[in-house]
């Protein structure tokens, strides 16, 4: 649940060079700063790839950040009502036995909703998940299960945001693992909900960073500018 935290880490400015396609940035003193925009930076962990064949959440981690403070944190277990396969539970070391007591998504959801409205005071949160349709395909799924509309928050998937600042020469893949290393992130990922969601933070930071070498200085030039990649829908 909400655990505010104190430590402030900056977020310093890139050294990158100007793109050599043909974008052409906004005016930075027009529109919202990155650094005073809210992210909602959320990781699951589920029984399988998709709702549709009847998979469903295991655990929601999340943390709240603007200009580099965090702002709180979301953590909670949720009860699949189904055992996991043996596959989920090697990969994250969740096991039945640990989400027995856990809370079912219809009474844990609305919480996890209101922890998010909480820090949209501003009207500039953004949701941001490491292969985000993926994310928010379940969370849409759950809407629908509790009966809950979903807010429509913009979203901002890290997959795609280093697929446009990082050349494809740099790294070996797009993969959180492989993001955590390039950058040498303090948190490593262990395929569970809060620590993802920490590297995932960490990856953000220093994407943000390079997005300069780009002049992407407010969130209506990083929306443009991310129009360059076409989103990869996924229906739940």
């Amino acid at each position: 649940m909400p655990n505010p935290e104190s430590e402030i880490s900056k977020i310093p400015s890139s050294g990158f060079g100007p793109p050599s396609d043909n974008w052409q940035p906004g005016f930075s003193e027009i529109g919202t700063s990155l650094s005073e925009v809210t992210f909602i930076v959320l990781d699951l962990e589920t029984t399988g790839a998709s709702p549709l064949q009847g998979c469903a959440i295991t655990e929601i981690g999340a943390v709240a950040v603007r200009g580099g403070q965090v702002l709180g944190e979301f953590s909670t277990f949720v009860n699949p009502r189904t055992p996991l396969p043996s596959y989920i539970t090697n990969l994250t070391g969740i096991t039945d036995e640990m989400l027995a007591g856990a809370p079912h998504i219809s009474d844990v959801f609305t919480t996890f909703l209101d922890f998010i409205s909480q820090f949209n005071d501003a009207k500039s949160l953004h949701l941001v998940a490491h292969n985000a349709p993926f994310d928010i395909g379940f969370l849409k799924a759950a809407a629908r299960e509790t009966a809950n509309p979903w807010p429509k928050y913009e979203v901002i998937d890290t997959v795609r945001l280093a697929r446009l600042v990082i050349e494809k020469s740099e790294i070996l893949n797009y993969k959180l693992g492989t993001l955590s290393e390039f950058f040498e992130t303090q948190t490593l990922p262990n395929h569970r909900a809060l620590d993802d969601v920490k590297t995932t933070v960490e990856v953000l930071h220093r994407l943000i960073e390079r997005l300069s070498g780009y002049e992407v200085f407010t969130v209506q030039d990083l929306k443009q500018f991310m129009k360059r990649l076409p989103e990869r829908k996924f229906k739940p």
